[in-house]
């Protein structure tokens, strides 16, 4: 629908595609890895039957935004949120962030401030920090991101047959909360992305938010599926409570990562209660 320009690459423009429908309080949804911003057509239609005014994007490096080999880190990609924010000059905003765009939102409002951000809502989210070390035991081992690397080094298209399967639990809830084409249109948004930022993002879940969070000044919502296996909650949402006063986390009871597109009836009732609340 639109473009943005966040930045240059050997003199040539770097843009990210973005959507901008409907209107009213304006809510920003930020993909997570491999997806683009059609990952969010489920809370999209919600939203906008709601009354919201609904933005979306594509993160640098994937779906229909330019392809560059630079700016996959989290301050440059808060930066890129910043500039579609501005450029869209959105007022009360709600950010919701899914996965590793859960990082986008809380590296804006540390790095940015709130002054266009009303409410934040992280689902699944890799925060506060996930890479495993002597000061955060409970994070995942390195060894597991530089595993998921080496796949994809050596046959990233193979590496999301997997991949999904953990993403959306399939081997229990395929032919129940997920059919073969969701899988499918998984696939194929995770194929749209480039090489190189496939790989180049895996460097950066392990970013570590714990002195982010509390620089957070507004109300902040989670949502993680108690089955993740690809953010395990213990390591991820169920700590930020306790870096975040007033933070609320609801649970879906059975869901697997990616419970936006498995879980989207209780993930819409939950997203839409706290906008209103």
């Amino acid at each position: 629908m639109g473009k943005v320009t966040v930045g240059q690459e050997n003199g040539t423009d770097i843009q990210l595609y973005f959507e901008d429908h409907g209107s009213g309080q304006p809510v920003v949804l930020i993909h997570g890895f491999p997806l683009d911003g059609q990952a969010w057509d489920s809370q999209h239609l919600a939203l906008l039957e709601a009354g919201y005014r609904v933005v979306t994007y594509d993160r640098r490096g994937f779906g229909r935004s330019d392809h560059p080999s630079e700016g996959f880190d989290y301050d440059t990609l808060s930066d890129d949120l910043a500039a579609l924010l501005d450029h869209l000059d959105l007022r009360e905003a709600v950010l919701v962030g899914f996965s590793m765009g859960g990082g986008e939102v809380v590296r804006y409002l540390s790095r940015h401030g709130s002054e266009r951000v009303a409410k934040a809502v992280l689902i699944g989210s890799v925060t506060p920090y996930l890479l495993q070390a002597d000061d955060n035991p409970e994070g995942v081992p390195g060894d597991v991101f530089e595993g998921i690397k080496d796949a994809i080094r050596a046959d990233r298209y193979g590496f999301f047959e997997q991949f999904f399967a953990n993403f959306l639990n399939t081997d229990q809830l395929l032919g129940n909360r997920v059919s073969e084409g969701a899988v499918l249109g998984h696939k194929v948004k995770a194929f749209r992305a480039s090489a190189l930022a496939t790989l180049a993002v895996v460097d950066i879940w392990g970013t570590d938010f714990r002195a982010d969070l509390p620089k957070v000044e507004v109300p902040l919502f989670l949502i993680h599926g108690a089955e993740d296996r690809i953010v395990p909650i213990a390591a991820s949402s169920a700590r930020i409570p306790g870096l975040v006063e007033g933070a609320n986390l609801v649970v879906i009871d059975g869901g697997p990562h990616n419970i936006c597109a498995t879980h989207a009836d209780e993930v819409n009732d939950a997203l839409l209660g706290f906008l209103r609340g």
